[in-house]
């Protein structure tokens, strides 16, 4: 497990133990007490990096060398890029595996019984993405696409592992999508009920909200509030559709497919537990490498066609039917059930429910490949305008840290500034940022740290393009993921195969290099029929593999679409172009059932931006906002003796 090597890990609290750094430490296991005045050992390391213990009695005619293990660090010691976990959040942790899924699944009872419970399984984009480079480049067949790979993880996670549903997240992010741009526009609009301030922060990326939490407190109010995709998913498959299989939460058991490890974490909070039924929202997340080794464990081949892949499924949720109106006054449009919401307060389901639940699949948002959320607010912000603006970006430092300026091009004024914001050194050159303009001091960590001496004075130099008065507007939002290179780079994606590292022609440098000629050896070592380079593995982080996963992630799109249409906004279903209105009404649909909203007055159809009343508002929260807790350690490292 690999993650972030721009993290600073300095300052970092370990509320585990006290530590400065997060280091592999050597154990020695099966240690022999000595009596004192014994010989004295050293430890020695030699050419490969192994350690050894030998012996420097000088009496001792011979000397004794000792191989020593190297200390493994799990994911219960370290949890990605926010720094250390708690004690409490480790024993979480050990419930998120792939083996507990299929101890899950072995002992779920039959669906006779009354405690069988329905598994259901949601994978993120991201996941295909990396799946599909991987078919790609270790098999001769032409380039699979998202729509083959999730056919196939369909088949094997139904036909082999007995799963009831397997959907993908991207509708839930759509739902986000338009959750996250209202949240935006209240703050913008300076609607503060909910304490959250400008510049509005991106919450999708667990490891970026952890960070926040156990380190720069003080950024909580700048993060969104909205629910992440995969935890909206959790509400979609628990709370939506369990009330449309006539479910209650506790007896649907769902995994999620995720390119993150941090994901675990986020899948445990308090806040996405359910007290009175006793269930997650997200009962346990894999990553994409452990849905790959489980495939393999079962002998499936993830490069081998299922019938009917090509075959398209139509977005309806209610079965041969296309979505109801949602106009006050049509027959179509369900009246709220009894006035609640089911599942929220533990009534019955109702009578009149389907299993044939289906929702959009593989919605594709012009963008960023970890989420649109930056352009989706570009985009809504155009579109409401009510005069043609102008979209500007500049690299500040590579493409993981970017500025979108959104200007007047009448006037000159500057209407809206973003930035994309990806990997930890870019983040904490953010926080130290925002901590400035928004006048926040900025607490302990490596932004803490630094923030006093590399600060420019705000107006030293002109803003974008050098246009005067640019650099005085601070951000209003920023698109923030931990991973360099975002989500398609998560720590939890498929490494490189060894013939794609095998067919690179680069070294990790750039340099070109001839292999052979350098005295590689190729075909050494492996089993499986693949070509290996000796002393060379697949690594987390190839900037060409991450290009790859890139690619495969726009599929049908372009790659990348550096930035949405600003007299249009589209988004494609299955690789197949329809209006954004066409999603929307799905979302709507869902914000109807889980809401519930009084009848409204006027003939006003229902839009994810219409106010609902204060009731229906106050599910809405509930169903797809959350909140924060800043996490103080106990630990004063300036008390620890070492």
């Amino acid at each position: 497990m690999a993650f972030s090597g721009a993290l600073t890990l300095t300052d970092l609290n370990d509320y585990i133990t006290p530590a400065q750094a997060c280091i592999k430490p050597v154990e020695q296991t099966n240690r022999i007490e000595q009596d004192p005045g014994a010989a004295s050992t050293q430890i020695h390391i030699d050419s490969s990096g192994s350690y050894y213990e030998v012996s420097t009695d000088t009496k001792s005619v011979a000397t004794t060398v000792k191989k020593l293990e190297q200390a493994q660090i799990s994911l219960n010691d370290c949890l990605a890029c926010s720094g250390c976990i708690t004690s409490a959040e480790s024993v979480l942790i050990t419930m998120q595996s792939h083996t507990e899924v299929l101890n899950f699944l072995s002992s779920n009872p039959s669906p006779l019984c009354s405690s069988h419970k329905s598994p259901v399984l949601s994978i993120a984009p991201q996941s295909l993405a990396s799946l599909a480079t991987s078919v790609s480049s270790t098999s001769s067949a032409p380039t699979t696409t998202l729509h083959q790979i999730l056919r196939r993880v369909q088949a094997f996670c139904t036909s082999v592992l007995g799963f009831d549903h397997v959907f993908d997240t991207t509708f839930a992010r759509h739902i986000v999508l338009l959750e996250h741009t209202q949240e935006f526009m209240e703050r913008r609009s300076g609607d503060n009920s909910d304490g959250g301030k400008l510049p509005m922060l991106a919450s999708a990326c667990p490891g970026w909200v952890c960070y926040a939490e156990k380190t720069h407190s003080e950024m909580l109010p700048f993060i969104s509030r909205t629910k992440s995709p995969q935890q909206v998913m959790g509400t979609l498959v628990k709370n939506w559709m369990g009330r449309n299989w006539g479910k209650k939460l506790s007896e649907i058991y769902h995994v999620t497919v995720m390119p993150c490890y941090d994901k675990k974490l986020e899948a445990s909070r308090q806040d996405f537990y359910s007290e009175l039924y006793s269930t997650r929202d997200v009962d346990c997340v894999i990553t994409t490498g452990e849905l790959e080794l489980l495939m393999r464990e079962k002998g499936w081949d993830l490069s081998i066609p299922v019938p009917g892949e090509e075959g398209e499924v139509s977005p309806s949720i209610y079965p041969s039917s296309p979505p109801p109106p949602l106009y006050p006054g049509s027959a179509d449009l369900h009246p709220p059930r009894g006035g609640e919401t089911f599942g929220l307060n533990g009534e019955e389901p109702p009578a009149h429910t389907s299993s044939a639940v289906q929702i959009p699949e593989l919605l594709s948002h012009p963008g960023t490949s970890s989420g649109s959320y930056l352009h989706s607010i570009i985009s809504a912000l155009t579109l409401s305008h009510p005069f043609p603006l102008e979209l500007s970006t500049r690299t500040v430092r590579g493409a993981d840290y970017e500025e979108y300026v959104l200007t007047n091009p009448e006037t000159g004024e500057v209407v809206f500034k973003g930035a994309k914001c990806y990997g930890f050194r870019n983040l904490q050159n953010v926080v130290r940022k925002v901590g400035r303009e928004a006048g926040v001091q900025v607490g302990r960590g490596a932004a803490g740290r630094m923030v006093g001496g590399r600060v420019r004075k705000v107006g030293q130099k002109g803003g974008v393009n050098g246009v005067n008065g640019e650099r005085e507007r601070g951000y209003d939002y920023v698109e923030v993921m931990a991973c360099p290179g975002g989500c398609v780079n998560g720590g939890g994606q498929l490494r490189p195969s060894v013939r794609a590292q095998v067919e690179k022609k680069t070294d990790e440098e750039g340099y070109e290099r001839d292999w052979s000629g350098s005295g590689v050896k190729v075909g050494v070592g492996m089993d499986d029929g693949e070509t290996n380079v000796q002393g060379y593995a697949g690594k987390w982080g190839d900037k060409d593999w991450t290009k790859k996963v890139e690619s495969a992630y726009w599929h049908d799109l372009p790659t990348p679409p550096a930035s949405p249409a600003l007299e249009s906004s589209e988004v494609k279903i299955n690789g197949h172009g329809r209006s954004t209105r066409e999603a929307d009404r799905y979302a709507a649909i869902v914000l109807r059932d889980l809401c519930e909203p009084e009848i409204l007055s006027g003939g006003e159809g229902l839009t994810w931006e219409t106010h609902m009343g204060a009731i229906a508002e106050e599910k809405r929260r509930l169903h797809f906002r959350t909140q924060y807790r800043a996490v103080e350690g106990e630990v004063i490292g300036l008390a620890v003796k070492w």
